[in-house]
């Protein structure tokens, strides 16, 4: 008997078959696929879609889902609503979670790359919709995209040195390739908002579509004051991102018409650069990260954030001029009581966090 040729999604196709979100299991992620475009939406804009741990793993599902499809030619990535495309880590999770095990955070930046190299190995156009406010991580992953199309009322940021972090993933690899080494430096250093008109002077997305109206027309080249009237639904302005989706619907049906083996090796061969960058520096950034994460940088950090005030950046200088361990809420553990023998006591606590008996003074030791 001649074996007979295995039909098209029968067995031999099984191990790579496409599944749905619900297949997928996703809960803050929306994902479809239609017309050989996958779209997966971060949908978290209560938290101004900030990913949450779970979150990341999420999106790496999706994206090795899309890129293993072979009826998808082209992904679409995006933010719930119209405020965020994604404000990069979930920094409330952050002070609850990895403050308190930094250890932890060496587990959250493994889901991190995972979701990041997903877009890089993903073998497909990827467009960054960018349909609000891409800040901090969510910069880097627009960075992290082939393509970016950014709605006019939105911004875009990195806040690493402001809240007790460093943006290393992404920013410090890439950011120098994209608008080079001194405006790299002047983003990562001040972490000022930088309009969508400036992003497109700078490099930092293909085009700028209007997306704020007020009544029945179009307003172009808005305004921040405009934005966020628009964004408040004030004074007869709102956000409409019609001409948004109509954009980037035009772009991924132009993005189809080509070899797909071709544009996957051509995206290959335009990885070089951020490929050397990235591996070259982030397993690094990983273990740093993590470390760091028990010092008073991130403490300080992220609390003030969660609590909404403005960081106190001068006391970890003023302690390190007085050599007092900045690195350390309450001073270098070297400190031992008289009393119950407890030691590796912080040098700043007056009384033994073990037995309550008052510890010497500068004077007395």
């Amino acid at each position: 008997m001649t074996a007979s040729k295995p039909k098209s999604g029968t067995a031999s196709g099984r191990l790579f078959a496409s599944r749905s979100a619900d297949e997928l299991g996703l809960r803050e992620v929306l994902y479809e696929k239609r017309h050989g475009v996958a779209r997966i939406t971060l949908n978290r804009p209560e938290a101004y879609n900030a990913y949450s741990t779970g979150a990341l793993d999420e999106l790496a599902r999706a994206f090795r889902d899309a890129a293993f499809d072979d009826a998808v030619g082209v992904i679409v990535l995006t933010g719930a609503g119209e405020r965020a495309f994604c404000t990069g880590g979930d920094v409330k999770e952050y002070a609850r979670e990895y403050t308190a095990r930094p250890r932890d955070y060496w587990k959250y930046m493994a889901l991190f790359r995972s979701f990041i190299e997903a877009i890089l190995n993903t073998g497909k156009p990827v467009i960054a919709r960018v349909n609000g406010m891409a800040v901090g991580g969510g910069n880097e992953v627009q960075l992290a995209c082939d393509l970016t199309v950014m709605a006019e009322h939105a911004y875009l940021k990195q806040v690493g040195t402001h809240v007790g972090s460093v943006a290393a993933g992404g920013a410090t690899q890439w950011l120098p390739l994209v608008v080079g080494d001194k405006r790299a430096r002047e983003i990562l250093f001040l972490n000022r908002p930088i309009p969508a008109a400036d992003a497109l002077e700078w490099g930092l997305t293909n085009w700028v579509v209007p997306s704020v109206r007020r009544g029945e027309g179009w307003v172009e080249g808005a305004t921040q004051a405009e934005s966020e009237k628009a964004l408040q639904g004030a004074d007869g302005y709102r956000v409409d991102l019609s001409r948004l989706d109509e954009f980037v619907d035009a772009l991924a049906e132009a993005l189809l018409q080509s070899f797909p083996e071709c544009t996957r090796y051509t995206k290959q061969q335009l990885n070089y650069w951020k490929d050397l960058a990235w591996f070259g520096t982030i397993r690094h950034a990983q273990d740093w990260l993590s470390l760091h994460y028990a010092s008073w940088e991130p403490l300080e950090g992220m609390r003030a954030f969660v609590e909404k005030r403005a960081p106190n950046y001068r006391l970890v200088r003023e302690r390190a001029a007085s050599d007092e361990s900045p690195e350390l809420p309450w001073g270098a553990p070297v400190r031992t009581c008289g009393g119950c023998g407890a030691v590796n006591l912080p040098a700043l606590h007056r009384f033994c966090g073990a037995c309550g008996k008052p510890l010497p003074t500068e004077e007395e030791r």
